[in-house]
């Protein structure tokens, strides 16, 4: 190593050794110590702190509001040019970062993307209490950020959010009316809390949020379990100066660190505007606002050439100023004598009374091949709604800080610009459109089953058809009928109004002197008017609420008093609804779509999935069918009972059934032997049936009795010692003399592996037999009043009964001296049910031919050489001495699509299959004269036309 090289590393580890001795002069000279102020306070015996100073410090005004673990930090910062604009344009963004729980997005780019309906809404809550209190003429853009820095799950962060951003613009120099407090009741037990947690929220049947000021209400927004006005009343009264404990903070902390509001310019109006304006125009609107003939869009139109003609005349003056101004001073002049006619006349635009609900019609099942849809009009306002069921796994995943991860109710609004006659495009997510879907989700949220006893996801969508005011609570009435139309057996109805109110107030000192309440606004109703006092609910109580007003605040009276006349129009609303819909539907067309619920066990359901879920896709491709895997359960989505078909024979026989000793099965001999035959029964398991297990009778060849391919009726009645399974066919065959057949165990598999989730309509709630049913299914939508009386009747009053088997008929011909009163009770455990049959039907199918999922197409029951019998008359037969070639006089109890529904008497019934291209007119009531050519899987009498001739 040369002398050069050596003295240079020398000379760099000597100045390596002095840099911390430099760094720390420097940072000790450099270091300046930031002032936070902060206040500390209790409400609902939790202790809340604000603090500003520490983050953010550059923001026009900056807050970290903080309870336990959980801290929200809201900035505001206004635009410094001036305002050339004619309205605050206020926007209010809510942010919730991963960051906040300690979680790495799960997204492909590992970042936050767009803002989230929960983000959304949230922003919506933070703007509806604080857009009120800025000044008239106060049009320079603000904005404010409110973001989570960290939540501990423990509690909803967005009314931090506006508590901070409300103590940020305190401390800013915007000018603004504040300061606010919010506040969130919950009630558990008729209890009621004051800032619940997220725990106590999921046990509470009120999720109320009010804002207000020191003297007067602000917002509200409620999501309720049908809870009384008078309960509802008590809690907004509680509400309110728990509310008003997070005001004075606020103020001391302005005081320490506040900045001087700032002189902004107002752009107001003339006094001398307006008066000229109303000069010119006020006869001539009142003119149009006292003529009820006008519909929205002609009044719209005379109002605007009202506006030209006053614009006319200011050209001609040359008034600049007051055509830069115009449109809003013709506004003023509108809100003025619209009001005054309200307050004076207690008339409205359309000549209503104050109280009154506008024309109502109501449609349900508009659209036949939907799960469920609904039309319903108020007035000019018209809303489609449509229903569509899931499976479980088709739920909405949720990456809120707090809450649920999943939702299984989902309703989405959409407000298409040709509702109102508009042109416009149609972009992402709405704040709008968000806020209208969620209240009416929350209104329905309350009347839905629960989770345990229907599983299924549900998504509404509601598309605005014509809009002409509170849309929102439109959504919520067609919604409601949409879900009873789609079967889904909610408790009752929901419906929904919005309220307004016009106040007059005192010039001196700003305080309301006289007010209307108005029932059921107009879109112009709500522009010109205070308040739009949304209250949705059933007969029993309240469900969703959502208040929006445009002064700053009303006294909480008023508030209370609109209660009671929002309730009598809600129940005048019911009544029309449940003219066209009162209970849910059932549809009996093969056509409509079906669920259906399966158990098995894990180990079978991995069978089914296959490797990296090759075989349930393949299944899903091949049959148009949609596979849900759960724990120990199959839910199964398909269009309509064909493709439900064909999925189930799919999956039954790639993941059959659990053989048990005692259960009977279905099976195929797949190979002969001189000892017996090998069956093979669902899944590809194999049982050996032994020549002394064939019949009761001596067997001397096998093959005089089966063949390969032929379909058995076998039991299990053991396994050796290798675990080979034993088959008996005997056991499922009358013994010789026997009156009685084998009794069915109760534990075979058809009862035991393969228990749904049964969800019928009220009326038609299964017995205890029923609900062990192998499968179940959820027919979906609607069928005509008459056909729902009817299907309503049959099943509380019909007795159920089953048919017999053609071979246990055939025994009992032979068995002259069989009397048959004496087997009366051994009617039903004389059935051969096919339990394959049975996953794929409903236990409605064993009620009577026409059940949930569709009476026809049947399929009938493989015998082998069943006896030939002679036709033989008789005027009237029951389950017990119908048998192959009886004719019978019948008459057409229901006309399905692929056939008929035929009454033998004594409430027995048959069907009668169309032939192709040869489908008659037939009517209710018809008589026929039929013969019994054979019998279904279910034992259900397949019947053909007498040829008479």
């Amino acid at each position: 190593m040369s002398m050069s090289l050596f003295l240079r590393l020398r000379r760099n580890q000597s100045l390596i050794r002095t840099l911390p001795h430099f760094r720390t002069i420097f940072s000790s000279s450099t270091t300046k110590v930031l002032e936070t102020f902060n206040e500390e306070f209790e409400i609902g015996s939790r202790l809340f702190t604000l603090e500003t100073g520490k983050i953010a410090r550059f923001a026009n005004g900056a807050v970290v509001l903080g309870i336990d673990q959980t801290k929200v930090l809201s900035t505001v910062c206004s635009s410094k040019g001036d305002a050339l604009r004619d309205f605050l344009p206020l926007t209010v963004d809510y942010q919730e970062k991963q960051f906040a729980q300690g979680l790495i997005p799960a997204t492909y780019m590992r970042r936050e993307g767009a803002p989230k309906e929960r983000e959304l809404l949230c922003g919506r809550i933070i703007d509806r209490p604080i857009r009120p209190l800025f000044p008239p003429g106060f049009y320079h853009e603000v904005q404010v950020l409110a973001s989570v820095l960290s939540s501990d799950g423990k509690q909803d962060p967005d009314v931090l959010a506006a508590n901070a951003t409300s103590a940020a613009l305190m401390l800013s120099d915007i000018p603004w009316g504040g300061p606010i407090g919010m506040i969130r009741i919950g009630r558990i037990h008729g209890q009621f809390i004051v800032n619940p947690t997220m725990d106590e929220l999921s046990l509470s049947d009120l999720n109320l949020i009010y804002a207000c000021t020191r003297d007067k209400t602000l917002m509200i927004d409620v999501q309720a379990r049908e809870i009384t006005e008078k309960d509802l009343e008590s809690a907004l009264r509680l509400a309110h100066p728990e509310a008003i404990k997070f005001i004075e903070p606020q103020i001391r902390l302005a005081a320490k660190a506040g900045k001087s509001k700032k002189e902004y310019k107002l752009s107001m109006l003339s006094d001398k505007t307006v008066e000229k304006v109303a000069k010119l125009a006020e006869a001539s609107i009142e003119e149009v606002f006292t003529d009820p003939a006008y519909g929205k869009f002609e009044r719209g139109e005379a109002l605007e050439n009202i506006t030209q003609d006053v614009r006319k005349v200011f050209e001609e003056e040359g008034d600049e100023e007051s055509l830069k101004v115009l449109p809003k001073a013709v506004d003023t002049v509108r809100k003025k004598v619209v009001r005054k006619r309200i307050i004076a006349e207690g008339f409205r635009l359309d000549g209503r009374h104050l109280d009154e609900v506008r024309p109502l019609y109501c449609e349900a099942g508009i659209l036949p091949m939907l799960h469920g849809s609904a039309l319903f009009n108020r007035g000019d306002t018209q809303v489609l709604c449509t229903v569509t069921l899931g499976a479980p796994t088709d739920a909405q995943h949720l990456d809120s800080l707090v809450g649920p991860p999943t939702k299984r109710f989902m309703l989405h609004y959409s407000f298409p610009p040709f509702c109102i006659n508009e042109v416009g495009k149609r972009g992402g997510l709405n704040r709008r459109e968000v806020g209208h879907g969620t209240l009416a989700e929350k209104a329905l949220l309350a009347v839905l089953p629960p989770e345990d006893d229907f599983p299924y996801t549900v998504r509404v969508n509601s598309e605005v058809m014509a809009s002409d005011g509170s849309t929102s609570m439109a959504t919520v009435c067609g919604g409601s009928m949409a879900l009873m139309d789609a079967g889904i057996p909610v408790r009752e109805h929901v419906a929904g109004v919005s309220v307004g109110l016009v106040t007059e107030l005192d010039p001196a000192t700003g305080k309301i002197t006289d007010y209307r309440i108005l029932i059921d606004i107009l879109g112009l109703e709500d522009h010109l008017g205070d308040i739009d006092f949304k209250i949705a609910g059933t007969r029993k109580g309240v469900t969703a609420i959502q208040l929006d007003m445009k002064p700053a605040g009303i006294p909480i009276d008023i508030v209370c008093e609109c209660l009671e006349p929002a309730r009598k129009a809600r129940l005048h609303i019911l009544d029309h609804m449940e003219q066209e819909v009162t209970i849910p539907r059932i549809k009996n067309d093969s056509t409509s779509p079906r669920l259906v619920t399966l158990k098995y066990s894990n180990d079978a359901l991995r069978r089914l999935v296959g490797p990296m879920g090759v075989l349930k896709r393949k299944l899903e491709e091949e049959t148009g069918a949609r596979l849900s895997v759960g724990d120990g359960t199959l839910t199964i989505v398909a269009k309509n009972a064909s493709v439900m078909d064909r999925i189930l024979e799919k999956i039954d026989f790639i993941v059959g059934r659990e053989i048990e000793v005692g259960g009977t099965y279905k099976g195929v001999v797949t190979s002969v032997k001189e000892y017996g035959v090998f069956v093979e029964l669902n899944g590809g398991q194999q049982g050996l049936l032994h020549i002394s297990e064939l019949s009761h009778e001596p067997v001397s060849q096998i093959s005089d009795l089966v063949s390969v391919g032929q379909q058995l009726d076998v039991m299990c009645i053991g396994q050796d010692i290798r675990g080979n399974i034993k088959l008996s066919h005997k056991a499922t065959l009358r013994s010789p003399g026997s009156f009685k057949t084998n009794d069915v165990p109760k534990g075979s598999v058809a009862s035991a592996k393969e228990k749904a989730k049964i969800w019928a309509p009220v009326w038609n709630v299964p017995s205890t037999e029923e609900k062990s049913s192998s499968a179940s299914e959820l027919p979906i939508g609607g069928q005509d009043e008459a056909s729902e009386a009817k299907s309503k009747s049959a099943a509380s009053q019909i007795p159920v009964i089953l048919i017999r088997s053609v071979a246990e008929c055939d025994e009992e011909e032979k068995s002259n001296s069989v009397d048959l009163s004496s087997k009366g009770t051994t009617v039903n455990n004389g059935v051969k049910s096919n339990s394959k049959s049975k996953s794929r039907r409903s236990k409605n199918t064993a009620d009577s031919p026409s059940s949930d999922s569709g009476p026809l197409p049947y399929k009938n029951v493989k015998i082998s050489k069943p006896s030939i019998q002679k036709a033989v008359d008789k005027a009237t037969v029951t389950a017990k001495d119908l048998t192959l070639g009886t004719k019978v006089t019948a008459k057409v109890y229901q006309v399905c699509a692929h056939g008929l529904v035929l009454e033998l008497g004594g409430g027995l019934r048959g069907m009668y299959r169309f032939k192709e291209n040869n489908k008659s007119d037939f009517n209710i009531g018809d008589e026929l004269r039929v013969v019994c050519s054979s019998f279904n899987s279910k034992g259900v009498p397949v019947l053909s036309l007498v040829d008479e001739e």
